[in-house]
């Protein structure tokens, strides 16, 4: 079974936000055995962003039902669609799916830069009305930059789960099953997570 693991690693020169929490590792030796403290914000790394990180009394990340994580996901390439993915690099792709990984050319790198591809609002329309339950992308945000929150309101306002800074760069475009579990944080609003892919035809 071919598995893609699509996650990235989580270090201290891990892709940054600008404004997110540095990770920071620091080493206990306790003698017989030795134990890492670590510092993390929630959006760390290739992440979850629950519903409640925009909508006042959505989801927390303990409550995201895990169906919505685990199941059939399509990988559609974006790499061609610049700095703003619109409706029409979606248009008759994403009809029937529940889970869309959109691959970009940010994938795989290694550094923050400001003009990551992000989606249009139009775009964002355009998934809500498919009745997406789960959406991803390998950019540090779903949104631009310099965006003003609305693109998050509006697929977090209805219901949908985001993970972002995936990396998908070895994925060619196809159908999958995606398993994409964050840590069971009690009210918190994202989580760091591991997710993985495989195809589905190896399943049958």
């Amino acid at each position: 079974m071919t598995v893609y693991d699509i996650t990235r690693d989580l270090s201290e020169d891990a892709v940054l936000y600008p404004g997110d929490v540095r990770p920071r590792f620091r080493e206990i030796d306790n003698g017989q055995y030795r134990v890492t403290e670590m510092t993390l914000g929630s959006h760390t790394g290739t992440h979850i962003d629950a519903p409640s990180h925009y909508i006042k009394g959505g989801l927390t990340v303990n409550e995201i039902p895990l169906a919505v994580l685990m199941g059939p996901a399509r990988v559609l390439d974006c790499s061609d669609a610049g700095e703003v993915i619109e409706p029409d690099h979606l248009a008759g792709c994403i009809d029937g799916a529940r889970t869309i990984l959109l691959k970009t050319w940010f994938s795989g790198r290694r550094e923050f830069e400001p003009g990551y591809p992000a989606l249009s609002p139009e775009a964002a329309d355009l998934i809500v009305e498919a009745g997406i339950t789960c959406l991803g992308i390998d950019a540090p945000s779903i949104e631009t930059y310099n965006g003003d929150g609305s693109v998050h309101c509006r697929l977090l306002g209805n219901g949908m789960v985001i993970l972002e800074l995936l990396d998908l760069s070895a994925v060619p475009e196809g159908s999958y099953f995606m398993v994409a579990l964050p840590l069971r944080l009690k009210g918190v609003d994202g989580s760091p997570a591991r997710a993985i892919l495989w195809d589905r035809e190896e399943l049958i």
